[in-house]
């Protein structure tokens, strides 16, 4: 391992990698699920880090987050593949199911898809937030034996108003990322 800390992000207008302390790498991955393996996957095997940290963008569907939250556990919601499987489990592949990050915080359901509007089952899965990226990262993490964490900004509300209001709030989430990695450094020192 190199002992370097990998942030993969999706696009640059979320994040700018110049902001990076020393001992940081970011990538850009590209948005949804395929870029995202392809990018984390290439990345792992290139640089070994000792942690991969995924920072995003997210909708709400728990309406009282605000802000920047960190994720515990993360899922397929687009992954349907009835009557194989119910929704949200990779047939043949339980240990698919849910990925968990090893810390406190919300669930995030990621898919293919820019949610805008209300998805009963999102609720009654327990998903907090939702996303385009973090499974694919989560689970290339998982088989390559490399630990992750995940921070999402809230923002949008996953309904009619999304895409404006990401587009609006897309870059804000920046500052309180690299506050969330500078406190991330100190504990590993």
């Amino acid at each position: 391992m190199s002992g370097k800390v990998l942030v993969l992000t999706a696009i640059d207008d979320e994040l700018s990698k110049t902001r990076a302390p020393g001992g940081v790498e970011v990538i850009y991955t590209g948005v949804g699920k395929v870029n995202a393996a392809s990018a984390a996957t290439l990345a792992l095997l290139a640089l070994r880090p000792r942690l991969v940290v995924n920072y995003g963008t997210a909708g709400k569907i728990t309406e009282k987050l605000r802000g920047l939250v960190e994720v515990a556990h993360v899922i397929q919601r687009d992954m349907i593949a009835e009557p194989l499987a119910p929704r949200g489990r990779t047939p043949f592949s339980a240990e698919l199911d849910r990925l968990s990050s090893g810390r406190d915080g919300v669930v995030c359901g990621t898919g293919d898809s820019f949610v805008t509007a209300a998805d009963p089952w999102l609720v009654a899965s327990g998903v907090d937030i939702v996303d385009m990226e973090l499974f694919a990262v989560a689970h290339a993490c998982q088989r390559h034996g490399i630990p992750w964490r995940a921070f999402k900004f809230i923002t949008d509300d996953a309904n009619d108003f999304a895409a404006e209001h990401w587009t609006a709030n897309v870059a804000d989430g920046q500052d309180l990322f690299w506050e969330a990695m500078r406190e991330l450094a100190t504990l590993r020192s």
